[in-house]
């Protein structure tokens, strides 16, 4: 009985961190999306481009981020449960550090952003508008692209450093994953539609964690190597 009720857990909790993942990135690219689709490519030297079809967007898009940041956390406790006792607790630390950070810095993101749309209309003149508008702009876009992509980037490291010391997931997924902190760490700064390979990533592995939970149901929980 026991057994049984163990066999469960384990069989439920990458199914839950499957479910929590393919939330998170589904939220989160329709929020990115929305938000970046509403900014203009460059700065530009008026509030044109903050008309009310780019408010509704960003407004919309930032109402998801929240939704988007529990499903993340909820993805990122079970997919440390995995580890069981085989966890490095060095690695471990980074990956939670740096995951956290990650997500404190989008929500600090969003919320410069909901600021800026809030406060524009406030201003009086024109030139007033421009600079708030401008300089929210780019305080987002810092926070976001420049820190939290790059604090993702890390949290991928360390998370791939676990796979390959304790093999629960294949050596392939945890070089892919390497691969991805490295675009996350050096090449976000170059297009803001970079970003969206990090939902694409945790979707991917949402969807073989997945995969995995039901290939396994019928013989018993395995390592998800093959071993």
């Amino acid at each position: 009985m026991v057994g049984d009720h163990l066999a469960r857990r384990q069989l439920d909790s990458p199914r839950s961190a499957a479910i929590a993942g393919v939330l998170f990135a589904l939220l989160f690219a329709a929020g990115l999306a929305l938000v970046r689709s509403a900014l203009p490519v460059e700065v530009v030297a008026g509030v044109e481009w903050l008309n009310e079809s780019a408010r509704v967007r960003m407004n919309l898009g930032l109402a998801l981020v929240p939704f988007a940041g529990i499903a993340f956390l909820w993805f990122m406790g079970v997919v440390r449960d995995r580890f069981k006792e085989s966890e490095d607790q060095l690695f471990s630390s980074v990956f939670i550090g740096s995951g956290l950070l990650f997500l404190a810095m989008v929500f600090v993101s969003a919320a410069i952003a909901g600021g800026t749309v809030a406060a524009v209309p406030l201003a009086t003149d024109d030139a007033g508008r421009a600079e708030v508008a401008n300089f929210g702009r780019a305080m987002m876009l810092q926070v976001s692209n420049i820190y939290a992509l790059r604090m993702a980037g890390v949290m991928l490291i360390a998370l791939g450093t676990m796979w390959l010391r304790t093999g629960v997931m294949p050596r392939w997924l945890a070089f892919t994953t390497y691969g991805v902190a490295i675009v996350l760490l050096f090449v976000t700064s170059l297009s803001a539609w970079v970003v969206f390979i990090f939902p694409a990533w945790v979707l991917a592995v949402s969807a073989f964690i997945l995969s995995l939970n039901f290939r396994n149901q019928g013989t018993g929980p395995r390592r998800a190597g093959g071993e």
